[in-house]
């Protein structure tokens, strides 16, 4: 900044306001890149195991575990940034790291672009709006992109409900632009993280939820669909009433990122990968170094107790 302002004859303050806000405008890209050779062998074992394209973001330490999910959230909100073009249609999964994302979104107006909702977000006792309507409108400012909300539970109470709701056009018309998405942006969620998964703590799910999942195996999930450390998730009773894609689905979007945070997710997120759901994948450093040590020695327990066993 120094430099900019002698060669422009400005203040040091004005060049600085200057930048901040070609930042703010998607102008400007400021960035940092550490020294990654073992992250690199990382990624690469990783990519060669799971068939999918890995960035991995190194975190320096000390750290907090929400400091990390601000690394790993920019770099993924850069990515985004990066892939999405006019016309793009972006399917967002709502949850904690998603909403880390939103708020580090490059800004980069586009043309007849849509960022659509790809499962819903009301339970008993919210109907989501407020937290997933600010997600979404962060991805429509950031692209200029108009908006298709999802507005059903996160969990029917039935799958026969479902299936009749599936059936409004309303309903399937917000569900055939997911379909046909260019770009799928979602997170991992798991049973227990420092920085928590909104889906298991924001009334989603009961106790006797959680420990049925756990009891079937399940590991985390992935778009509000759960899955067991095998990436296995089709005969889980409660994915019959669950509003988001299933992997199977989603592998028809042909860009699908991932962005996960901390080691913790380690055993969820591989259970994800095995699901298929995954092109593309942002992680930080110690939570690729998990998931390739538990990949590599399958009988070594996970960090979580479901996730034995992989």
């Amino acid at each position: 900044m120094e430099s900019i302002a002698k060669k422009m004859g400005l203040s040091r303050s004005t060049v600085s306001r200057l930048v901040a806000s070609a930042r703010d405008e998607g102008l400007v890209r400021i960035t940092l890149h550490a020294p990654q050779e073992p992250a690199a062998t990382t990624a690469s074992r990783l990519s060669q195991l799971y068939g999918v394209s890995v960035t991995i973001v190194p975190v320096s330490q000390p750290t907090s575990e929400m400091r990390r999910l601000e690394r790993v959230a920019a770099m993924a909100g850069a990515m985004v940034s990066d892939i999405v073009d006019d016309g793009a249609t972006i399917g967002v999964a709502w949850g904690t790291t998603l909403s880390a994302v939103a708020e580090r979104l490059v800004p980069k107006p586009l043309e007849r672009a849509t960022v659509v909702q790809l499962n819903g977000a009301a339970n008993p006792g919210t109907t989501g709006i407020p937290f997933v309507g600010e997600l979404m409108g962060q991805f429509s400012r950031a692209y200029g992109a108009k908006v298709a909300s999802f507005p059903v539970p996160a969990f029917f109470d039935y799958a026969t409900t479902r299936a009749a709701l599936w059936r409004e056009r309303s309903i399937s018309a917000v569900r055939e632009i997911g379909r046909n998405a260019d770009l799928a942006v979602f997170g991992v969620g798991a049973f227990s993280a420092p920085v928590a998964s909104h889906v298991y703590t924001a009334g989603y799910l009961s106790n006797n939820d959680v420990a049925s999942l756990r009891n079937d195996g399940v590991v985390g999930d992935v778009c509000t669909v759960f899955v067991r450390a095998d990436g296995s998730y089709a005969d889980l009773e409660i994915n019959s009433r669950a509003s988001g894609p299933t992997p199977a689905e989603l592998k028809k979007i042909p860009r699908r990122l991932c962005v996960v945070a901390g080691p913790a997710k380690a055993t969820a997120l591989i259970g994800v990968l095995r699901s298929g759901a995954v092109t593309d994948l942002v992680v930080d450093d110690e939570c690729a170094a998990r998931v390739l040590e538990e990949s590599e020695h399958p009988w070594r327990p996970g960090p979580q107790g479901a996730g034995m066993g992989l």
